[in-house]
């Protein structure tokens, strides 16, 4: 990559970089707008000679004015703000100090400018180029010592934040390997100078591995402190103190042993915050002289100071159990092995041969390897007595082992030799692990269904069972021959097998046919061809051959691009696209095998139109005999009415709520002819009796993270209703935590992936705690059949989908807001038949405007402060829902609205529900506070994703291309104004698919006036232009037609039973 093209990928323009400096206090203009700057954190370990600190700073997007010097760093948050900012994080955390040091960061010189500027972090590409330069800045921050900064690592996200810098993560990622260590017992009780403290103790190969890796991976900004210290002197510094400080929060000061023993000072010491050891001098010295004895055969692997020796010394004592060429002996050979590369020996017997002090090999240079020998010889002759008894040699080379021996060390030595830090190498098929040569059992399974049955999780299959080494089959007869070797450890087809006890006593049973009876259904296939390790007969299944329907099964849920596509039902109204009839057949094959299915597509991509186009194909052929329920959140019940009688308007519909809703039999005799019911969650638990009673030919849940939450009773409800197939629709299937994934996979296919505590156990634990990888693969193959989720990202997707996709949200009224609307319409429509002229004009536009606010909100109306609660507005609700996707899947939004004042009251309302910073100009917005909202919309890697504008405001003359979701909250009912709003987001320099989401309050106003100006009528085309004006030559009698309630639209959370 040239200097030229690196230059203009990092730098803006001179225009761009001037709009980033202006004059304000940063600690009073967070008082009053808390949320408005984007701040990342960063951070730096400073080696001192007393005690080493961390210093903690934030970086902001909006600059301040460069001082006279220009060395104060113009994008730095004052230590007072970046106080409060911390306490959000840990409100307790207020041991720290104000500090100002100079950093040196990556910086460039403006065009035809003589003064440098600080590289913004998220501006910074790794390596950094040649053509940025190294200049010194004066930063204020916060001091932590070790045992306070821990405190508030602890309550920072491990997992990608925009506001943690990479190098403040680099010491987020140190912090959980020091957990790791103190949870694996790697630490040592220590002396130094005549102080007490901790070590971390670095003795195995893994340890020693990671500290390699985060030398090799230290954000260079992490030394600009200390722009001559090498990586390891920083990191090992900070690893032993916050090793220490851990440790001594933790550990009780009270030692049981008698006073008269010197190490009681010592070890009383070890707690809390005072290092002194109580001793006269004479006694300390003994003590420390004592305690240096002890660890020196450990010195080496102890974090003590910047310990060369855990860098320098790459090369360890390995041992290699080599097998008998003849006979039963085997043999424990001794190697050098280098860290770096495990293939590099250096056997004992070359190393006493040549008795140098150093060794040259391909380059490679060994000091005293004679000394590392034997000295981890020592430590492994601790371990295992063969070894011992070979040192008494003057060169040991070697160890011979019967073969009782050889399983000894290979089930309980091998595992101790290697955590001590020691290299070890076993024959193929004997290493513990994946990689064991096992005895196991091979499957070869198909599946018939009885006559008039349907397949299904529970379907029960055909299968054989053969003894297997690997994949050799084994035979009675060749077993028996094993048998009578009378050894723990055997050859097979030149690979090596131990025979433990209990898998020699299940695989006779296998061969003698004394098993217990075995039943395994499809749901035992699918499991053991993801790979999960199930025991069948007591041994592990190691090869599942699959046959017949059951193959085809399988095929196609571990590549969903084999399944046959349907042609669209004929009775759909409307287009579906080619992914779209992908996800169609892909819910229809699932439905086949009575699986579960959960379809996950990101928002905007139609989940409702596939389902129901499935339906569709269900009823083509003549397979929807019951009907589904579909649960839904209250918001937007009406708007799977509309999109049904929409979509689908030969399929009967029925919706179930309101206070009048119908319950047992009568529900019963209404929905038995209906093809779908619709209902929310808050009545699934209150009417479960009701919908239990039902025979459902399918259960859907729409926005499935509802039921996220396992133990909450609707999500308990919901499990209890039983139907023919389950189908959840959500674009999160996982927002926080793996358990949420359970719930839904649970309500789907019931036990599939075990109880909640198995799950927590075997999946979630190890993966969010510890990031076991194993456990991601295996899960991930668990789940996938059941999963099908497409982005908008994906090209294919892509090419289907228009450049802007404009979509209708339909949303109820509370009942609070019904009622408001009711006696507005009522009230005002009286005043409007008795008077005439601009005075009937007049109340005409005020009543519309006042519809349109409790269509918002009733606090919008009220003239209320604050929003309180999203349930008295299913505006707001379906709002919400929608924001929050918008934000997990990274995408940025506009959100547009008339009322200036609701546009306030939405912002303060979604940054407390969102704890997102979110933008809000309008009209009285100050030109200088206008340009560097849009600059930070567009520009800013980190900046806010969610841009509320007034129409008039926001409508017309910006570009705000990095939005592709458009939201219009309230309607102008004026297309040319609407649109011209969308073209901020919707015009040239747009590189994403747009999706434009307008909201209508059902049964009002707005729903009759929308199909109007779709449905392009003669009158909406000849008087849409005209605003709201033509509404106000309307009779009273067509008025009230237009603006009455259909109290249908009303759904409340609150129904009552």
């Amino acid at each position: 990559m040239s200097t030229k093209i690196e230059d203009e990928r990092l730098l803006r323009s001179e225009e761009a970089t001037k709009s980033r400096f202006v004059t304000f206090s940063t600690a009073s203009f967070l008082e009053e707008f808390p949320y408005f700057i984007m701040t990342t954190l960063h951070g730096n370990w400073l080696i001192r000679s007393q005690d080493s600190v961390f210093f903690l700073w934030g970086e902001q997007w909006q600059g301040k004015e460069l001082s006279e010097t220009k060395e104060n760093h113009p994008f730095c948050l004052e230590s007072g703000a970046l106080a409060q900012f911390i306490e959000k994080f840990s409100p307790q955390l207020d041991c720290y100090s104000p500090e100002s040091i100079k950093l040196s960061l990556p910086s460039y010189s403006p065009p035809r400018k003589k003064y440098f500027l600080p590289l913004l972090s998220g501006q910074i590409l790794e390596p950094i180029p040649k053509s940025l330069s190294w200049q010194p800045w004066q930063i204020s921050g916060l001091t932590f010592s070790a045992g306070m900064i821990v405190r508030l690592w602890e309550k920072l996200p491990l997992a990608k934040a925009e506001f943690i810098g990479n190098d403040l993560r680099f010491w987020l990622y140190l912090h959980r390997w020091s957990l790791d260590l103190l949870a694996r017992g790697k630490f040592l009780a220590g002396i130094n100078q005549g102080e007490s403290c901790w070590y971390p103790l670095l003795d195995s190969t893994i340890d020693r591995t990671r500290l390699a890796k985060f030398i090799q991976t230290i954000p260079p900004v992490c030394l600009a402190y200390q722009e001559n210290s090498e990586p390891q002197t920083i990191i090992l510094d900070c690893l032993k103190n916050i090793v220490d400080a851990r440790l001594r929060q933790k550990i009780d000061s009270t030692v049981n042993i008698s006073p008269s023993l010197m190490v009681k000072p010592w070890l009383q010491s070890l707690s809390g915050d005072h290092h002194d050891i109580a001793l006269e001098a004479k006694n300390l010295q003994r003590l420390e002289n004592a305690y240096h004895n002890w660890v020196f055969p450990i010195q080496e692997s102890l974090v003590n100071g910047n310990n060369r020796q855990l860098i320098e010394n790459q090369y360890r004592v390995c041992l290699s159990l080599q097998p008998p060429s003849l006979g039963t002996v085997w043999k424990l050979s001794y190697y050098l092995q280098a860290l770096d590369d495990p293939e590099f020996l250096i056997s004992a017997k070359l190393i006493w041969l040549e008795g140098k002090e150093s060794y040259h090999s391909y380059q490679r240079v060994v000091n005293n390897p004679q000394e590392i020998l034997l000295k981890g010889l020592g430590l492994a002759a601790r371990l295992y007595e063969p070894i011992r008894i070979s040192l008494e040699q003057r060169h040991p080379e070697e160890c011979s082992l019967d073969s009782i021996e050889v399983y000894q060390f290979i089930r309980s030595i091998a595992w101790q030799l290697q955590d001590q830090g020691l290299g070890v190498i076993l024959p193929t098929g004997l290493t513990a692990g994946s990689n064991e040569q096992r005895l196991g059992i091979k499957i070869a399974a198909s599946v018939t269904p009885k006559k008039g049955e349907r397949l299904s999780l529970t379907s029960l299959l055909n299968f054989q069972l053969k003894l297997v080494v690997g994949e050799q089959e084994i035979s009675k007869k060749d077993f028996d021959k094993l048998l009578e070797k009378k050894s723990p450890v055997v050859e097979v087809e030149g690979k090596w097998l131990i025979l433990q006890p209990t898998d020699v006593k299940a695989a006779q049973a296998i061969l003698n046919n004394t098993i217990a009876p075995l039943n395994l259904s499809v749901e035992d296939a699918l499991r053991l061809s993801s790979g999960d390790n199930n025991l069948i007969a007591k041994l592990p299944v190691v090869n599942f051959q699959a046959e017949g329907a059951l193959k085809e099964l399988i095929d196609n849920l571990n590549n969903n691009q084999g399944i046959q596509l349907i042609n669209p039902p004929r009775e759909f109204r409307g287009e579906l696209r080619p992914y779209q009839i992908k996800g169609v057949s892909w819910l229809a094959f699932l439905e086949k095998w009575g699986l579960g299915a959960c379809l996950a597509d990101d928002m905007g991509l139609g989940k409702t139109p596939q389902l129901i186009a499935f339906l569709l194909a269900l009823k083509e052929q003549d397979m929807l005999v019951n009907p589904v329920l579909v649960v839904a959140p209250t918001s937007v019940v009406n708007n799977w009415e509309h999109e049904l009688r929409k979509f689908a308007p030969t399929l009967a519909v029925f919706v179930h709520h309101g206070e009048k809703r119908l319950k047992g039999q009568a529900f019963a005799q209404e929905v038995k002819n209906k093809s779908v019911v619709i209902t929310s969650y808050p009545l699934i638990y209150r009417d479960l009796s009701t919908l239990e009673a039902v025979s459902w030919q399918g259960l859907v849940l729409d926005e499935a993270q509802n039921i996220k939450n396992s133990t909450a009773k609707q999500s308990q409800a919901v499990r209890k209703i039983p139907a023919g197939f389950r189908i959840a629709l959500t674009g999160t299937p996982v927002e926080n935590r793996l358990t949420e994934l359970w719930s839904i996979l649970d309500f789907l296919n019931p036990n599939f992936l075990g109880t909640q505590t198995f799950f927590q156990r075997r999946f979630a634990l190890p993966i969010e705690k510890y990031g076991d990888q194993e456990s991601l693969h295996n899960l991930r193959s668990l789940v996938r059949p059941f999963i099908l989720r497409r982005l908008k990202t994906d090209k294919t997707i892509i090419e289907d989908l228009p450049e802007k996709q404009e979509m209708n949200v339909l949303c109820g009224l509370s009942k609070e807001q019904g009622q408001l609307y009711q006696q507005l319409v009522e009230t005002t429509l009286q005043k409007i038949e008795e008077t005439q002229g601009i005075q009937r004009h007049g109340l005409i536009l005020t009543l519309l405007m006042q519809l349109k606010q409790v269509c918002n909100h009733p606090a919008h109306f009220l003239k209320e402060n604050s929003l309180e609660t999203s349930q008295r507005s299913g505006k707001l609700l379906r709002l919400e829902a929608m924001v929050e996707e918008v934000i997990a899947e990274g995408d940025r939004a506009l959100i547009f609205t008339q009322f200036a004042e609701w546009g306030k009251l939405l912002q303060t309302h979604l940054q407390k529900k969102l704890t997102e910073e979110i933008l809000f100009l309008s009209g009285s917005t100050k030109t200088k506070d206008r340009v560097e909202m849009i600059e930070r919309f567009q520009n800013d890697p980190q900046g806010p994703k969610i841009f509320i504008l007034s129409l008039k405001a926001g409508g017309t003359g910006l570009n705000l291309t990095r939005a592709n979701h458009v939201f219009h909250i309230d309607r102008w009912w004026n297309p040319a104004v609407e649109n011209q709003a969308t073209d901020r987001a919707f015009r040239i320099g747009q590189k994403r698919n747009v999706q434009v989401h307008k909201f209508i309050c059902t049964g009002t106003l707005e729903e009759r006036i929308n199909e109007m100006i779709e449905s392009k009528k003669q009158l909406a085309e000849q008087t849409v232009d005209a605003g709201e004006n033509w509404l106000t030559e309307l009779d009273t009698d067509r008025l009230r037609d237009l603006l009455l309630l259909d109290r249908s639209a009303i759904i409340d959370e609150e129904e009552t039973d």
